[in-house]
C-alpha cells in the first residue's frame, strides 16, 4: 500500500511537504505542488482519513437520522440534505429509526463515538434529552420537522398547524361537518400542531370538535387502515369527509374505506398531508404539500454554518410554508344527498 513516503520519494519532497498540500496548510511553491499531486496521482495514494480527522478533530461528515425513510417525504428530504452537504464539502451518514426512540439513541451514541462533525435529526418525542446529550459534546444540530418545546435549539420545519387549517376549513367551505381526523401519535409534535390547526378551524366554523372523529394512531400504511376500521365501527352516524394526518396514513385509509364498500369522493371526501407515493395511480388526493427537498436544504446549510463557526445570531426556528393542492378526492357535501 502507498504511504505518504511513497509520495515524497516521487516528488523530491519531505513528507511533512506532501501533508501540508493534501490538507492545504502552510506556504506551498506552486511548483512544488504540482510535484507533489503528480505523485499523489502517480501513485493512486489515497490520503488516510481516520489519521486525518484525529489531527484536525474533523471527519467532515454529518449525521441525518430520520423516522422512516420508505416515506416519500423522507426520501426527499434526504436528497436536499445530501446536496447541500456536497456543496459544502461534507458526507452523509443516512440513519432510520423507525420512530423507535431506543434505534435513535443508539445511532446517536454510536456517531458521537465516530466524531460526527454534526447531527439533523427527527425527534420521536417531546423529550430533550438527546439534544442535550449532544450540545454538552459541544457538536452542532439542527432538529428536523418537530420542535421540541422550551429547547433553544435550531429547527427547521414546516407550517404543520397552518396546512391543517386550511385544509380544514377547504373540507367546511364544501359543506362537510363531520370530518374525522386520523392523525400520528401526540407525543410528535407535527401530530399535536395537525391536531391543533384542525380543531381551530372547525371552532372558527361554530363545530365543536368531537372525540369520536379524532383517532391518533401512527405515521403507517397500516395505522391508516386500521384507524378506518376503528373509526367507522365506533362512530354514528359516519364522517363525510377523513383528513389523513400524512400520506401513508392516507394510503391505508383507502384500502380500508374501499373494503368497506366506500367510493372516494361520492362517499366520503379524503384528504392528506404530502402527496401519496406514485404506485397507488393517477394522483388524485387534495392535500397540503410541503416542501421537503428545501427543509433538507435548509436544515443541512445551517448545520454546516454551525460546525464551520459562521453561524448568524441565536438558535432560530425556520418555519417554511405550505400549499393547498385541490383534486378530485373530494365533493360538495350536497352533491351526494
Amino acid at each position: 500500500m502507498t504511504t505518504i513516503r511513497d509520495v515524497a520519494k516521487r516528488a523530491g519532497v519531505a513528507p511533512i511537504t506532501v501533508s501540508r498540500v493534501i490538507n492545504n496548510a502552510g506556504y506551498i511553491s506552486d511548483e512544488t505542488r504540482e510535484r507533489v499531486e503528480a505523485a499523489i496521482k502517480e501513485l493512486h495514494y489515497i490520503p488516510n482519513a481516520i489519521s486525518q480527522s484525529l489531527r484536525f478533530k474533523k471527519t467532515n461528515t454529518i449525521a441525518l437520522i430520520v423516522s422512516d425513510i420508505t416515506n416519500p417525504f423522507w426520501t426527499t428530504v434526504t436528497r436536499g440534505v445530501e446536496d447541500a452537504s456536497s456543496e459544502g464539502g461534507m458526507s452523509v451518514i443516512l440513519c432510520n429509526t423507525d420512530e423507535q426512540q431506543d434505534k435513535l439513541e443508539g445511532y446517536v451514541k454510536l456517531l458521537l463515538q465516530r466524531q460526527t462533525d454534526g447531527f439533523l435529526f427527527v425527534p420521536i418525542s417531546s423529550d430533550a434529552g438527546l439534544v442535550n446529550r449532544i450540545r454538552r459534546r459541544d457538536v452542532p444540530l439542527v432538529v428536523l420537522d418537530r420542535p421540541l418545546p422550551g429547547v433553544d435549539v435550531d429547527v427547521v420545519r414546516s407550517d404543520s398547524e397552518g396546512g391543517a387549517h386550511i385544509i380544514t376549513r377547504y373540507l367546511l367551505e364544501l359543506g362537510h361537518r363531520r370530518i374525522a381526523l386520523l392523525t400520528g401519535p401526540l407525543t410528535i409534535a407535527t401530530s399535536r400542531q395537525r391536531l391543533t390547526g384542525y380543531q381551530r378551524a372547525l371552532i372558527e366554523s361554530g363545530i365543536m370538535p368531537n372525540p369520536d372523529l379524532m383517532i391518533e394512531g401512527h405515521f403507517k400504511q397500516e395505522s391508516g387502515y386500521n384507524m378506518v376500521h376503528a373509526l367507522f365501527e365506533r362512530t354514528i352516524p359516519p364522517p363525510t369527509a377523513l383528513f389523513a394526518g400524512n400520506n401513508l396514513i392516507a394510503v391505508g385509509a383507502m384500502q380500508a374505506l374501499h373494503e368497506r364498500g366506500l367510493h372516494i369522493p361520492d362517499d366520503i371526501s379524503v384528504v392528506t398531508f404530502d402527496d401519496v407515493p406514485f404506485f397507488i395511480g393517477k394522483p388524485f388526493l387534495t392535500l397540503v404539500t410541503q416542501s421537503p427537498y428545501e427543509l433538507g436544504w435548509q436544515a443541512a446549510k445551517r448545520l454546516i454554518d454551525h460546525i464551520n463557526g459562521t453561524a448568524d445570531g441565536a438558535p432560530r426556528e425556520i418555519v417554511l410554508p405550505v400549499e393547498l393542492i385541490v383534486r378530485s378526492s373530494c365533493a360538495p357535501l350536497h352533491a351526494r344527498d
